[in-house]
């Protein structure tokens, strides 16, 4: 049995079909689920709706006392069961076996979202319902509650099922659900322009409640209304947006030192992307900053991405575009904004916004167009990992930056890997044949390294501002020319 994705869902359809799929599994046998993901993504809104149709049972856990959540959870559950009262649940244990026992007669969704905020009142909860899940136990066996657990609390959900964790071993279904691609969030925006679409996704990515609740539903109207639409939507006080990036970091329990991951955070916005970079923009050594950086890693702020060019060499970009752009021009001016000076910022803030914030969105973008979007004729293959990286030329001991390396599917047994694509990515820059002999010679170098087959490596060249007449020539001509603007980023393969 499936159902119908309600029509208040946009986009989200992998994650309705999972999460679909398990709850109509109609075997014998409670079953476990894990749903994470940071805030504002929609988690709510899929369990709350998927609990409805199918006619489940959704409780949301609050801040509160085990034994007032204990309290909260037995009316909850006198209501679903239509009981006189609320049902009396002496303990934990019993709460867990009273969802169980949900679930005799049918399968039956059962979703606890914010988990994290039971147990951090009932620590010990995750090994009660380790207990209660185990094999053979008859409250198990003769129940089909498919139970989800759901949290925000990136850190806490990423260990839930890891390691030694109480829960490791139990889940069946284990659903991460990320920010809205580029593509999917233009269309949430409703912007048609992809230049336009490019320059909002830079500021506030693909979270889709920074359009409903943060800004109610306030987009540009058009390229000449950005602008306004950045002051008063975004560096204005009065909108919830305006502190959003702040909070994000106070929310997770795990990021307690908050001045010593905004400079790690602000070091990364900065264009600081190693760890040698970051400890020096902090003054801290870099042997210190393995834990933060560790944290803000779990709490889904920090990327790390190993060097596929360099190794035991990573490169770390923030997850979370607002947070790049609170850092790199709202967190510098922050007395000024909040005396509603944001028109006066963002004039100010131009070059800071196209060179930290817009730049490297641009080229990260460039990267998922490779990955998700890209025809695999045009790139040279299926492209596996799309990542920046830097070469170092032994022969002039020069290295180069390259804001693409696509790589095909590691080949079974000891051959090279496929080295499908090299590129380079400009925001506001004419691109023209300086760059394209700039990544022919890097290309030259890639073709003497051991353990890469860049046979038939691509030259990618991606420009928001346009290519010379010649390099349109040149890619007319050339089946290894791939060019790219904002127009193909969305519209093309």
């Amino acid at each position: 049995m499936s159902w119908s994705k309600p029509t208040g869902i946009f986009d989200r359809d992998v994650e309705w079909s999972e999460l679909s799929r398990f709850v109509a599994d109609d075997r014998a046998g409670a079953t476990l689920g894990v749903v994470s993901g940071r805030r504002r993504q929609g988690k709510t809104l899929l369990l709350y709706e998927l609990a409805r149709v199918t006619d489940g049972f959704y409780f949301g856990a609050t801040e509160a006392t085990g034994t007032e959540s204990l309290r909260r959870l037995g009316e909850a559950i006198g209501r679903y069961t239509e009981a006189p009262g609320p049902v009396h649940l002496p303990d934990w244990a019993a709460a867990v076996d009273a969802l169980l026992a949900l679930g005799r007669d049918r399968p039956v969704t059962v979703a606890i979202d914010e988990f994290p905020y039971l147990v951090g009142a009932v620590r010990d909860l995750p090994s009660v319902i380790q207990h209660a899940l185990t094999p053979g136990r008859p409250e198990r066996t003769q129940s089909r509650t498919r139970l989800l657990l759901c949290g925000s609390a990136m850190s806490f959900m990423g260990g839930l099922l890891a390691g030694s964790a109480p829960l490791r071993g139990r889940a069946g279904l284990e659903l991460p659900v990320q920010p809205l691609n580029y593509r999917a969030a233009a269309q949430f925006w409703g912007l048609s322009d992809p230049t336009l679409a490019v320059q909002v996704f830079a500021i506030v990515g693909g979270t889709p409640a920074y359009r409903r609740e943060y800004v109610q539903d306030d987009a540009p109207t058009g390229p000449a209304d950005f602008d306004d639409w950045v002051v008063r939507a975004v560096l204005n006080p009065a909108r919830p947006l305006f502190r959003e990036a702040r909070y994000l970091l106070a929310e997770d329990p795990d990021l307690r030192d908050t001045s010593l991951y905004h400079s790690v955070l602000a070091a990364v916005a900065e264009g600081n992307a190693t760890r040698g970079g970051i400890a020096g923009y902090i003054g801290r050594k870099s042997t210190d900053l393995q834990h933060p950086l560790t944290v803000l890693e779990d709490a889904g702020l920090l990327v790390r991405e190993p060097d596929p060019l360099r190794s035991g060499r990573s490169r770390y970009r923030i997850a979370e575009p607002l947070v790049t752009f609170y850092q790199a021009v709202m967190r510098p001016a922050w007395t000024a904004l909040e005396q509603r000076r944001g028109a006066d910022v963002w004039r100010r803030s131009q070059r800071r916004y196209l060179s930290a914030v817009l730049g490297p969105s641009f080229e990260e973008m460039v990267r998922q167009w490779t990955l998700l979007f890209a025809d695999p004729e045009s790139v040279g293959g299926v492209v596996a990992e799309a990542t920046a990286a830097t070469l170092t030329d032994p022969a002039t001991r020069t290295s180069h930056e390259l804001d693409l390396v696509a790589f095909g599917e590691p080949p079974l047994g000891d051959g090279p890997r496929p080295l499908l694509a090299i590129g380079e990515a400009k925001w506001g820059r004419l691109i023209g044949r300086a760059e394209l002999e700039r990544l022919e010679r890097v290309r030259n170098v890639l073709r003497g390294r051991p353990g890469i087959d860049a046979a038939g490596t691509r030259l990618l060249l991606a420009s928001a501002e346009g290519f010379t007449d010649d390099l349109r020539a040149t890619a007319a001509n050339r089946g290894d020319l791939v060019l790219v603007d904002p127009r193909r980023l969305y519209e093309g393969d």
